[in-house]
């Protein structure tokens, strides 16, 4: 590969792996808030054919991102087992 092909390819980043919870896949999203990152994700399943989608925003922030993705996960986990599918009416 070229000097100028690797300069101007587009490769776009590898998106992360969701976390499978329940059949729900979960992707966390952390917001980058001031002082920190506040905790969010993306909840995906399969219903009836279609893949509906929650989206989760808590008012919790971390100062770290890894410290956020990991609460991102949890939290989500948490939602998923106290309301299970109505979380995507």
């Amino acid at each position: 590969m070229s000097l100028l092909s690797r300069l101007f390819s587009k490769s776009s980043p590898k998106a992360p792996e969701p976390i499978v919870h329940k059949d729900c896949r979960i992707f966390a999203q952390p917001v980058a808030a001031s002082g920190g990152h506040r905790i969010a994700a993306r909840i995906e399943k399969d219903i009836a054919g279609q893949t509906k989608t929650h989206l989760m925003q808590r008012a919790d922030t971390c100062t770290s991102l890894q410290e956020a993705s990991d609460l991102s996960i949890a939290k989500a986990r948490q939602a998923i087992d106290q309301l299970g599918d109505t979380l995507f009416v």
